[in-house]
């Protein structure tokens, strides 16, 4: 099993780095995580797990984060610690566990699995792969929108002169 730098704790949130994305997971302890997975994924799937972004359900499991991760890297990575007070390790897991087994809504932009990692840890449902798509697409959106105006300009200015 690849070495976690630092180990992961009770409670913690684990990033695994999948081809195009990350999938999100939260350390219950003895190498299992709690996870959010489409019904058709196996462990370790890896990037066939994108299937996930298909699909309006999901499956909460507790499998081992060794083959939750397959392949990909992952670390431990409780980015908003400093924003959100963590609910107590013992909540966490307990909230978590009680959730494994269950098919619940799955929503790529809303209710994804860094939406439910981050309600059991803070109580709060968020997810920044989807903020930052979001702000990506806005920023597409007004370069494009500036490269059209700036091509109705010039198409106008050249009219003019002729």
């Amino acid at each position: 099993m690849r070495a976690l730098i630092p180990e992961p704790q009770l409670g913690d949130l684990i990033e695994i780095f999948r081809p195009f994305y990350r999938h999100w997971a939260i350390y219950v302890g003895n190498g299992y995580v709690v996870h959010l997975a489409p019904p058709s994924e196996i462990p370790g799937a890896g990037a066939a797990s994108v299937m996930s972004a298909l699909t309006d359900k999901a499956i909460v499991k507790k499998e081992l984060l060794y083959d939750v991760a397959g392949t990909d890297q992952y670390r431990v990575n409780n980015k908003h610690d400093g924003r959100y007070p963590p609910l107590p390790p013992s909540k966490i897991i307990q909230r978590a566990e009680e959730l494994v087994g269950q098919e619940v809504l799955y929503k790529l932009t809303s209710e994804n699995c860094e939406h439910f990692v981050n309600e059991l840890r803070y109580g709060i449902a968020r997810s920044d792969q989807v903020r930052d798509a979001v702000m990506m697409a806005g920023v597409a959106g007004v370069g494009l929108a500036a490269l059209g105006f700036i091509g109705v300009m010039f198409s106008r200015n050249k009219r003019q002169k002729q």
